[in-house]
């Protein structure tokens, strides 16, 4: 049987050099597909596209990854900015906003890291807090900190004990978006994790880095159920 085919949202940095060139590139960090590989599913990037196109570019894979990233823009959930809040990312919330729809309108198994935890909570609806002290150290470095499963969830299922995880944010999950529940909590009472409680679809999001680590649980979970056929509505 073919591996399950993962789609990788990417984005954009106008200035990437390597060798003599300098050039926009679309681009994501290779710990994303070498956890999609460790974990026996097969990768494929996306790289920004109309958001009109979402359905059809996700008609080609089994499942999807919105990859961790800057800030969504406050905008996307009707709040003011905060001074601590990054710079819009105008393409990159257009399009990943608009993966999530599709995904879900199509029963595919979705997980969201880091930022993509946060747009998956926006897209259903959901706000998030815009600063927090704590969750990582030292700019460009990875911080651990353990986070605790909450009992009866599909996360808890997976990884049932308190576990370390690589962290780097300074934003959070606030009110959670539509049908979604918290699965997982920092030891401050940050939300770590959100999922669609619905036994017959798989949606994950996780506040953490997983492919900063070497524990395949929740990546294997997915790849099982990309595997699976999509369910007939």
């Amino acid at each position: 049987m073919p591996r399950p085919l993962i789609g990788i949202s990417t984005y954009v940095e106008e200035s990437t050099r390597y060798g003599v060139w300098d050039l926009p590139t679309s681009l994501v960090p290779t710990g994303y597909y070498e956890l999609v590989q460790a974990a026996g599913g097969a990768a494929v990037l996306l790289p920004p596209d109309e958001p009109g196109a979402a359905a059809e570019v996700l008609s080609r894979v089994d499942g999807l990854v919105i990859a961790g990233g800057p800030d969504v823009d406050p905008i996307r959930y009707g709040a003011a900015r905060d001074s601590r809040t990054g710079a819009p990312a105008t393409v990159r919330d257009e399009w990943e906003l608009a993966l999530i729809a599709a995904a879900l309108d199509a029963s595919m198994p979705v997980l969201g890291i880091c930022r993509g935890m946060q747009a998956l909570n926006v897209a259903l609806g959901g706000t998030l807090i815009q600063h927090i002290d704590g969750h990582f150290d030292t700019p460009g470095a990875t911080s651990w900190h353990p986070v605790r499963p909450v009992a009866g969830t599909r996360y808890a299922a997976l990884v049932p004990e308190e576990a370390d995880v690589p962290t780097y944010h300074h934003q959070a999950v606030d009110r959670l978006g539509r049908g979604l529940i918290a699965s997982a909590h920092a030891l401050d009472g940050t939300v770590e994790a959100i999922e669609l409680p619905d036994p017959t679809s798989w949606v994950l999001g996780v506040q953490w880095h997983p492919e900063r680590d070497k524990d395949t649980r929740v990546m294997t979970s997915l790849i099982e159920a990309a595997a699976l056929p999509v369910p007939v509505a």
